[in-house]
């Protein structure tokens, strides 16, 4: 496994936070040469769903039937709490801050939920029906930009897994449960686009893909699904192809036949630039593979396919070293004193131009670890940093 040293990670650290205060002044031979075009910003930004999505699963490993059932309930009703705690109303806040102070023409958003409640379904686990909305993080992150003066619009918002269980404390069984009810919880990735006409949406697009990660629970079977929106725009007198995706963290086998349809699918035009923005989940770093993928896939190998020769280039190293842009993670609770845990780096803008050569990048930064741009009760806007770059198509 090939992983920064602690000392790295702590400089590192230092840099990024650096790197956070203010859009850095380009080094000289990142500077865009004659008729290298008009600049376009964008953005990726995983605005984190408010809680760890596998605790459910962990808490049934190794159950069956009532069991299993009993401590899916439970956990669900942790989820949900800390869902509450880490409080989307304040974070989008934040999340909002970072847009305005950054100005991106595009961003690409993962994990904007929505949660929904509803009755106690025991006969029906899994049936998606729960119709009471607690959070929708898009309206609330788009109502906060307004707020600001900085609207932005939806150009695609395409809906992925769309997941709905029990959420109790206590035990149905021995007559000890309360707070009861069904949780849903639908996955969106989201293209939003600033609402100016500097940058015009000729077309727009999204799906799902076919690789997907199936589970088991209590019984009932569920599938994770993830996918992408991509949007062709204008940008000054060239058509650029955007692209958004959000590759699976839990088997980097899957991470690669997701990459393998993507870039089969909505990034493979090569008549045009091409920027793909992510949370990638690979890791250029981490060679190590997890015990659950067969197929010997590490952590790398989504990136390493991307990168590959003929493929795209890792635009952030266009414009500065790796250890400037780590990106991942902190703490569940989001309230980590420090940037320590940013560690890692799989949140990534990667583009080929219409010759399949690199774009130039003239600014950068990362978002999302600056002290100052912090909530009352200390959480930080999502449990990854955010990468904005401005490229030259």
């Amino acid at each position: 496994m090939n992983t920064p040293t602690a000392g790295v990670r702590r400089a590192s650290a230092a840099l990024v936070a650096v790197l956070a205060l203010g859009w850095a002044a380009a080094p000289a031979e990142a500077a865009p040469k004659p008729g290298q075009g008009t600049p376009l910003t964008v953005m990726t930004r995983n605005i984190y769903l408010g809680g760890d999505i596998t605790r459910p699963l962990r808490a049934t490993t190794g159950l069956g039937g009532g069991a299993a059932l009993v401590a899916f309930g439970n956990a669900n009703h942790a989820l949900r709490t800390i869902v509450d705690q880490t409080d989307f109303p304040a974070r989008s806040k934040l999340l909002a801050r970072e847009i305005a102070d950054t100005d991106p023409d595009l961003i690409g958003l993962q994990e904007v939920a929505m949660w929904r409640r509803g009755p106690l379904q025991l006969t029906s686990v899994g049936v998606a029906n729960a119709a009471t909305v607690d959070y929708d993080f898009l309206a609330t992150l788009l109502a906060d930009l307004a707020a600001l003066g900085e609207p932005y619009v939806a150009v695609n918002v395409q809906a992925q897994s769309d997941v709905e269980g029990p959420s109790f404390r206590g035990n149905p069984f021995a007559g000890t449960m309360s707070d009861a009810s069904d949780v849903r919880l639908t996955m969106r990735d989201v293209l939003l686009k600033r609402a100016t006409d500097r940058v015009k949406v000729l077309d727009s697009g999204g799906g799902q893909f076919a690789a997907r990660l199936p589970f088991g629970v209590a019984g009932v079977t569920f599938t994770f699904i993830r996918g992408y929106n991509w949007a062709d725009v204008r940008v000054g007198a060239k058509t650029v192809r955007v692209v958004n995706t959000h590759l699976e963290s839990q088997s980097s086998d899957l991470a690669l036949a997701q990459a393998s349809e993507l870039l089969a699918g909505p990034a493979k035009p090569t008549d045009r630039p091409v920027v793909i923005v992510c949370d990638c989940n690979s890791d250029p770093l981490d060679h190590s593979v997890k015990p659950t993928d067969p197929g010997g896939t590490p952590h790398s190998g989504p990136y390493d396919f991307v990168t590959g020769p003929g493929g795209f280039t890792d635009e952030w190293l266009e414009w500065a070293p790796a250890e400037e842009g780590w990106t991942s993670g902190f703490s569940e609770a989001v309230r980590d004193e420090d940037t320590q845990r940013i560690d890692h780096r799989i949140d990534l803008v990667l583009a080929r131009d219409a010759n399949g050569d690199a774009m130039p990048a003239d600014q950068g930064r990362i978002v999302g670890v600056d002290q100052a741009n912090r909530s009352a009760t200390g959480l930080w806007p999502s449990d990854h940093a955010g990468v904005v770059l401005r490229l030259r198509p």
